[in-house]
């Protein structure tokens, strides 16, 4: 008898405005290293942690366009070519995301038993791997035998950023096993997170599952059969795009914006909790990144050019510049290159307001970062005025950008590092350190990579407008338009 596959299914979405302004929405925490333990990003370590499970399948990732080449690019990186990236076209949270990945393992393995659905954010922290590995393994078993998992982490504190999760029968002796699901509970104001962190009953609710794909499908069918139906005409008018599935935005808006916990979890007979004890947490929050780095004899966690003098537990983040805190405590200070964050611990999970604040007020650096990645590397916006505009340009080796032209600017381009690949209407040139060129508007122009190491280079913009909508495309290996 063939095992069942076990297929990660990577929530890659959201904007992790709690941690802003290190986390945006152009660039969330999802892809940021926050942790220093090592290089890895906090989507790469979700894949990297599950990795010596038997009958892992490559995972299935679902994330927005905007990020899509950012997910690639990351793959790569650690050597994981995903079965699909999905490219959501509008938000509708989980229970539509998970249909469609259910949908695509049942297409891919229909030649052997139905595959089993490891769901994940992509944006989480586990302590003890030993003990989610355990977990995990008893997950799977349990799926086998029809039920529907989802883990409930033994709470710590009572806890009010977080679902809780009511189990039929109370947790005993410590043992770790299933226990039906009676009850979902929002977020609670604080005395009501007190009696439930009193209760074994309760649990927070990870937001992580297990579930063979055709018993997952069977309860939404019976229960919200609109998202199969619109996600089942999605996928039949979808397209791939590169290394990208896009579904269809017309039949996938008509989902529900419904949570698979509400959608199924909450009304299904085959639903169980499995505690789950391994130090978890979804980094909600810049007290809750605080409490998994390392601090010093202060109680400060500190990283880049800082003097924390009379300063108590506090977090004090800077990318570029010195910042220096005197007679501080549990005190959040994050500098990044356009703006700064200056709260008290206490405020942390208020941010979020703060995003939204800017968000209606037309911030742009409520959203986007001073640096904008792309698929051949990244620029950094150094300096504008009313005309012209300075940037910095990092393209990856063996990568280029589009041909293309400006109808509204002029270009300079001066090479600091590596080796340019410069095409210029019908003129192709090399350029290595300190020499540049000159791209005169309405001039067809290409940059490449051909090197080893990643090219640096400066831009000169000058102009009557200076917007990324003024790019006229005429080849693109990365299929924008």
């Amino acid at each position: 008898m063939k095992t069942n596959p076990i297929i990660p299914i990577i929530l890659a979405g959201g904007a992790g405005s709690r941690l802003w302004p290190l986390s945006r929405e152009s660039y969330p925490k999802q892809f940021l290293n926050l942790l220093e333990n090592d290089n890895l990003t906090l989507l790469q370590k979700t894949y990297k942690r599950i990795e010596i499970l038997d009958n892992l399948s490559e995972p299935i990732i679902i994330c927005n366009e905007e990020h899509r080449f950012i997910v690639g690019d990351q793959m790569r990186k650690i050597n994981i070519d995903p079965l699909l990236i999905v490219l959501e076209p509008v938000g509708r949270n989980t229970a539509p995301a998970i249909t469609i990945a259910a949908l695509k393992a049942i297409e891919h393995f229909k030649e052997v038993n139905d595959p089993i659905l490891l769901i994940l954010s992509s944006d989480h922290f586990i302590e003890d791997i030993n003990k989610f590995h355990s977990s995990l393994k008893q997950s799977i078993e349990e799926s086998k035998k029809g039920n529907l998992i989802i883990f409930g982490v033994v709470p710590t504190y009572p806890a009010t950023g977080y679902g809780y999760i009511k189990s039929k029968y109370p947790q005993v002796n410590q043992n770790i096993i299933a226990r039906k699901v009676e009850s979902f509970i929002e977020k609670p104001d604080s005395k009501t997170a007190k009696s439930l962190f009193e209760n074994n009953n309760y649990l927070w609710n990870s937001g992580m599952f297990v579930f063979k794909a055709k018993d997952i499908i069977q309860e939404i069918n019976k229960f919200t059969p609109e998202i199969i139906e619109n996600c089942q005409k999605s996928l039949e008018n979808s397209h791939k795009d590169l290394d990208f599935l896009r579904l269809d935005k017309k039949y996938f808006e008509k989902c529900p914006n419904i949570s698979i916990d509400i959608a199924v979890f909450e009304r299904t007979r085959k639903a169980f909790v499995l505690p789950l004890d391994c130090g978890w947490d979804d980094i909600g929050s810049w007290e809750s990144l605080w409490n998994l780095l390392k601090k010093d004899e202060n109680n400060n966690s500190l990283k880049g050019k800082i003097i924390a003098h009379k300063t108590k537990g506090s977090i004090i983040n800077s990318e570029e510049r010195l910042v220096v805190s005197l007679g501080l405590e549990n005190t959040i200070i994050i500098d990044t290159r356009d703006a700064l964050l200056v709260a008290n611990k206490e405020n942390a999970q208020d941010v979020k307001k703060i995003v939204e604040q800017l968000n209606n007020e037309g911030y742009d650096e409520g959203k986007e970062h001073k640096i904008i990645h792309r698929p051949w590397g990244n620029y950094l916006s150094i300096q504008e005025g009313e005309n012209w505009q300075i940037k910095k340009i990092n393209v990856y080796p063996g990568s280029e950008l589009s041909l293309q032209m400006h109808h509204h600017r002029s270009e300079h381009w001066i090479v600091v590092q590596g080796i340019a690949k410069v095409q210029i209407d019908k003129e192709i040139k090399l350029l290595t350190e300190n020499e540049s060129a000159y791209i005169p508007l309405g001039s067809k122009h290409r940059l490449s990579n051909p090197g080893k190491i990643p090219l640096i280079l400066i831009e000169v913009q000058s102009g009557d407008y200076l917007g990324e909508d003024d790019i006229i495309r005429f080849e693109d290996k990365y299929g924008r338009d």
